[in-house]
């Protein structure tokens, strides 16, 4: 998920306005390949004639230490850009991570493709508004916004979904609730934050969310210019990214009944044709 800890008031508005862009061009050209997809899903539903034997059982052995079936990683990506590995559809069925499955899991979002292009569209942005006049302009200026820009992701992330829940033994993934009114669903998304999953079973407080986010906008003030390091900054940037994180669980709660629409949709429009 994005960790946009810096923003100013006048690059919040560009910055959402083109992640929309990037997302709809996404969407876009996902359409034009769901027909296809859709396709080869309604023949793949086709009943397969009767086997006199069972097929072998998968080989559990495959799977990488401290993961199960749910835990490995979800090919489902929000808008179809969007890094969705710590999404999990069925609680009852799922196994605590380990702390390496908890890094590991975590390091595949923090460090995806999508993450250095947001974190590229992000400092072209804080370029062209000349936020942190400190870091200068051309190439350098831009590298500098670059590399804090990704920094701010990595250190967020990592924090968020690993190094906190490695301690306090809580679970990171998000566990679906997938059925009931979408009220109830989207104030369980944006409980989340507050409320997460013990390793040992049940529920607790979610610190890791609070304060995670609060370590990492610390470890920020490392590398941000001295006047962009002033309690108001850090507070501002510490309510939104608070405010993002319950953004981003309300698209891993909702993304896949959008998903199931749109092939829903073009699986329709292809049996018409």
């Amino acid at each position: 998920m994005m960790h946009a800890r810096r923003f100013t008031r006048k690059c919040f508005v560009p910055a959402a306005v083109a992640i929309a862009v990037l997302l709809t061009a996404a969407c876009a050209r996902a359409q034009v390949q769901l027909p296809l997809w859709t396709a080869n899903f309604a023949q793949n539903q086709t009943p397969a004639p009767a086997q006199s034997t069972p097929p072998p059982a998968a080989d559990q052995n495959q799977i990488a230490p401290g993961q199960t079936q749910s835990t490995q990683k979800k090919n489902d990506r929000m808008f179809f850009v969007m890094p969705n590995f710590l999404t999990v559809e069925n609680e009852s069925e799922i196994k605590p991570l380990t702390w390496k499955g908890k890094f590991a899991i975590t390091a595949d979002g923090a460090f995806d493709p999508y993450e250095f292009a947001i974190a590229g569209v992000l400092a072209g942005i804080r370029q062209a508004e000349n936020a942190y006049p400190g870091f200068g302009q051309g190439f350098v200026g831009y590298a500098k916004r670059y590399g804090t820009a990704f920094a701010d992701q990595v250190d967020g992330n990592m924090m968020v979904g690993a190094v906190f829940p490695s301690i306090l033994k809580t679970d990171p993934r998000y566990f679906r609730m997938g059925n009931g009114s979408a009220f109830h669903r989207f104030t369980y998304a944006i409980s989340r934050i507050f409320i997460t999953r013990k390793d040992s079973g049940g529920s607790t407080f979610n610190f890791s969310e609070p304060v995670g986010n609060g370590v990492a906008i610390g470890i920020s003030n490392l590398y941000y210019p001295a006047e962009n390091r002033s309690v108001s900054s850090n507070l501002s940037g510490w309510g939104l990214q608070m405010g993002l994180d319950a953004f981003g669980n309300e698209l891993k709660e909702f993304w896949p009944d959008v998903h199931r629409r749109i092939a829903n949709h073009h699986h329709h429009n292809s049996a018409a044709q």
